[in-house]
């Protein structure tokens, strides 16, 4: 991927957090894990993740601290999955409509 003006620092740090965070949503991961494992300072992970979290897009553990995905990001991949099953319903129509023997 190459540099343009558009890029932003910021946004791609919050998109990597994103990333991040899927697959951990049992046990979630430390501020301090999350920052090492995409070298950045503790201060920005803690801005980052308010910002995920008032999105909806992540949510900390109450008794341990850890940040997981929120339900909002997995609500998406839900309506996502319900899409394709309702598109793939429709080609397995046409398809059955088109190859029927006359």
């Amino acid at each position: 991927m190459s540099k343009t003006a558009y890029d932003s620092k910021s946004q791609q740090r919050v998109l990597s957090i994103v990333a991040l965070l899927a697959g951990n949503e049992f046990h979630g991961l430390l501020p301090s894990e999350i920052a090492k494992a995409i070298h950045a300072t503790p201060s920005m992970i803690t801005r980052d993740l308010h910002n995920i979290r008032e999105a909806g897009f992540a949510e900390q553990v109450p008794e341990t601290g850890r940040w997981r995905l929120g339900p909002k990001l997995v609500q998406i991949a839900l309506a996502f999955s319900t899409s394709l099953s309702r598109a793939q319903a429709r080609v397995g129509e046409i398809q059955n409509r088109y190859t029927r023997e006359i």
